[in-house]
């Protein structure tokens, strides 16, 4: 099957390429937002040769069996890149909804043209999709391996653009949790806040040696960040929030909307490697039930197989 996608998201689009089908990236000139191609940048994401960049004319030469879109505004490329061909199409929304409950109307809400995928039943729960049908295929990430230490006393934060996402990610929570213990802070945007932007491969490694992962985002659907920190072996202390209480059992981590309760956690954990390790494990053994490649590429394997024969 030909699956046309835009390079949106890059962690879970690397997931998504894993399964078995031949996938095809726009690319324009300029690598712009609608068209990045294949990731450039050594060591951030690994992914198969079945995931091909394709130019517009390329693509409209291919047969296209589904389009995989993530933003409304695809919906209008689609005669570029598709020309004026039928296409099955399936819309991924990563995101929580913004804004007032009662006015959460989702960009694809009925239309009979579209299935609607949610990454988690969070997002299931609070969109307003009317009469689009919907469903739900909860995140899996490749492995990176059991790989924690603890060694570095510390917490460990990933975070994309936290000047500008402030109170989405818990930006302005940061000071009062270092009261409780040395942060580390990764993710693109950070260097302002003293963190540093380092590729996959490397991050990884940092993230496995520091003793928890610390999730302080207030708003986001579910953070792979997070999944991915499970897999390595990493406990997590974080915000009681949006999917993370379906994510982190008290066996793998400690949730709360109390931040109190969670510097006491974080001085606990980086106090005691071995309370820390023993619920590291827990949380690796809870991400590869709940959030494995495997179970990821086995629901959309199914879900594409249905799309594809109408």
């Amino acid at each position: 099957m030909n699956i046309l996608i835009w390079h949106v998201h890059g962690s879970w689009t690397t997931s998504f390429v894993q399964g078995s089908h031949t996938y095809l990236i726009p690319r324009v000139p300029g690598r712009g937002p609608d068209g990045r191609g294949r990731p450039e940048r050594p060591g951030t994401f690994d992914w198969p040769d079945s995931a091909v960049e394709v130019s517009a004319a390329e693509c409209r030469r291919r047969q296209v069996d589904v389009v995989v879109l993530q933003r409304p505004h695809e919906l209008g490329l689609l005669p570029e890149w598709v020309g004026d061909s039928e296409v099955r199409k399936v819309y991924v929304e990563h995101n929580a909804p913004q804004g007032r409950i009662s006015e959460m109307r989702h960009p694809m809400a009925d239309r009979d043209d579209v299935l609607l995928v949610h990454v988690t039943h969070f997002n299931d729960l609070f969109w307003d999709a009317g009469s689009t049908r919907t469903v739900v295929v909860e995140h899996g990430v490749v492995d990176p391996g059991e790989r924690y230490t603890g060694e570095i006393a510390a917490a460990a934060v990933v975070v994309n653009e936290p000047v500008r996402r402030a109170r989405v990610t818990g930006t302005d929570l940061l000071p009062r949790f270092a009261g409780a213990g040395r942060i580390d802070l990764f993710g693109m945007g950070t260097e302002s806040l003293g963190g540093t932007d380092v590729p996959q491969t490397e991050l990884h490694a940092a993230m496995a040696r520091r003793r928890i992962y610390l999730h302080p985002v207030r708003w986001t659907s579910l953070g792979l960040s997070m999944l991915e920190a499970m897999h390595l072996g990493m406990p997590v202390v974080g915000l009681a929030t949006t999917e993370a209480v379906e994510a982190v059992p008290p066996s793998a981590g400690v949730l709360s909307t109390d931040v109190s309760v969670l510097t006491d956690a974080m001085r606990r954990l980086l106090a005691d490697p071995q309370e820390a390790a023993a619920m590291g494990k827990a949380a690796r053994a809870t991400a590869l039930d709940r959030y494995s490649l495997a179970r990821f590429l086995a629901d959309w394997e199914r879900l594409l197989g249905d799309v594809g024969a109408g």
